[in-house]
C-alpha cells in the first residue's frame, strides 16, 4: 500500500466515510501492522495539532475583543461613586463582558448577598472593587498580548506547508476553488480561514488545462458560511476596469488593487485576463473582483519578466470547470450563487463581507 493510499484510508476512517466491513478491515491492519499503526497515530497527532492552533487563535481574539469592549476605568468610578447602582451593573454591561468576567462580577454580587455583606458599605465597596481591580490587571495583560493565569491556551503551532495557495469559496456548504498548480501532487490539504480554523479538504475534480482545481471542506468541524456574497460574471469585462484581489501571499490575509490591463493572458492566451496589480506567489488561486464584487477571474501567476503583469484565469472558464464535474463526485448540492450582495457598498465594507469566504491553502506532500 502505498503512502497516499494509506493516508487516504486514514482520513475516510477519521472522518467516518468507510462502511462497517471497511472500518473493520483496517482495524484488523492497524492491529497487525506496528508500522501502519505508526502513520495512523502519526496523522491523529497532526489533525490534534491543528485544531488546537485554531482554539488558540479563537481564544486569543475573543479575549482581545473583551479588552476592546470594556472601558474598566469608568466601570471601578461607577462602582465606587454610585453604591445604589451595583444591582444594575449586571443589567448595564452584561452585552459588553465576555463570559468569563459577567461570570465573576455576577458570583461576587451573589457572595455578598448570601452572606448578608450586602448591607454592610464598607466591605461590599472594597470587596467588589478589588474583584473588578483584579479584573482590570488581568485584562490589561489581555491586551498586551498575554493571557489571564486562570486561563491557560494550548500552545501548538501548525506544522509547515510545503506548498501554499488561495482559494474561495464556490457555495455555503463547503465546495471552494483555487489553483490546480497549488495542489498538483498533494497528499494532504487543508484550508484555513480569516479566523485562524484549519479545515481537511478533498480534491474532487481538476480541470489543469484551465489551472482550476475544485476542492470540499470534509471535515466534521466546519460549520457552514452562509450566503456566499459575490457570482461569478459570465461575460468578459472591459480594459481599465479597477478591479481588486485578496489573498494570502503570507500568514497574514493582503488585498492588492489595480486594473484589468488586457483582455488576454501570456502568450495572447485568450483564457486569461492581464492585470497590473501586485501578487505573489501565495497570491495563486485567490478570486479576481470588479469594483461592483463580482468574480471576473481567479489569480494564477505573476510574468517576472513583465514589471507589474499578473495573470487570472477568466471566470466563464471557471464556469465550464464547474460544470465538467462528474455528478458522482458531489457528496453535496453545488448551486452557485446568483445574487452579488457586494454591489453598492464601499471597497471596506465589501472587505468585511468577503474575509470569511477566502480561505489560505495549505499542501502537505511526504
Amino acid at each position: 500500500m502505498s503512502d497516499n493510499q494509506l493516508t487516504e484510508f486514514i482520513e475516510r476512517y477519521l472522518d467516518g466515510s468507510m462502511n462497517a466491513d471497511e472500518r473493520t478491515q483496517f482495524e484488523l491492519l492497524r492491529k497487525n501492522d506496528a508500522a501502519i499503526e505508526s502513520k495512523f497515530a502519526e496523522h491523529v497527532q497532526f489533525i490534534a495539532l491543528m485544531k488546537q492552533y485554531g482554539e488558540r487563535l479563537e481564544l486569543e481574539k475573543r479575549l482581545n475583543a473583551i479588552h476592546d469592549e470594556i472601558d474598566v476605568h469608568a466601570l471601578v468610578e461607577e462602582v465606587t461613586i454610585h453604591p445604589a447602582w451595583i444591582v444594575r451593573l449586571w443589567r448595564n454591561h452584561h452585552s459588553k463582558i465576555s463570559v468569563a468576567a459577567s461570570v465573576l462580577i455576577f458570583a461576587v454580587l451573589s457572595v455578598l448577598i448570601v452572606t448578608g455583606k450586602l448591607s454592610n458599605e464598607k466591605s461590599k465597596y472594597e470587596e467588589l472593587k478589588g474583584q473588578i481591580n483584579s479584573l482590570k490587571t488581568e485584562v490589561t495583560h489581555i491586551g498586551a498580548g498575554g493571557h489571564p493565569s486562570s486561563i491557560k491556551p494550548k500552545a501548538a503551532k501548525t506544522p509547515p506547508a510545503n506548498f501554499r495557495g488561495t482559494g474561495f469559496a464556490l457555495t455555503s456548504n463547503g465546495y471552494l476553488v483555487t489553483d490546480y498548480h497549488v495542489i498538483k501532487n498533494a497528499d494532504s490539504v487543508y484550508v484555513q480561514n480569516a479566523a485562524g480554523e484549519s479545515f481537511h479538504a478533498k480534491v474532487i475534480y481538476t480541470e489543469p488545462q484551465y489551472d482550476l482545481a475544485i476542492l470540499q471542506i470534509n471535515d466534521s468541524t466546519f460549520k457552514n458560511l452562509g450566503p456566499v456574497p459575490y457570482n461569478l460574471k459570465k461575460s468578459e469585462s472591459d480594459l481599465g476596469e479597477n478591479v481588486y484581489t485578496w489573498g494570502y501571499p503570507g500568514d497574514n490575509v493582503v488585498f492588492s488593487t489595480g486594473s484589468l490591463s488586457s483582455a488576454v493572458g501570456y502568450s495572447n492566451d485568450t483564457t486569461e485576463y492581464q492585470v497590473s496589480l501586485p501578487v505573489n506567489p501565495g497570491n495563486s488561486g485567490g478570486p479576481l473582483l470588479d469594483e461592483k464584487g463580482n468574480v471576473i477571474g481567479i489569480i494564477t501567476a505573476r510574468q517576472t519578466q513583465m514589471a507589474g503583469a499578473s495573470f487570472a484565469k477568466k471566470s466563464a472558464y471557471l464556469l465550464k470547470t464547474i460544470q465538467n464535474i462528474p455528478t458522482d463526485s458531489l457528496s453535496k448540492t453545488l448551486n452557485l450563487n446568483n445574487k452579488n450582495t457586494l454591489a453598492g457598498l464601499s471597497r471596506k465594507q465589501q472587505l468585511k463581507k468577503l474575509k470569511n469566504y477566502v480561505f489560505m491553502v495549505k499542501v502537505y506532500n511526504q
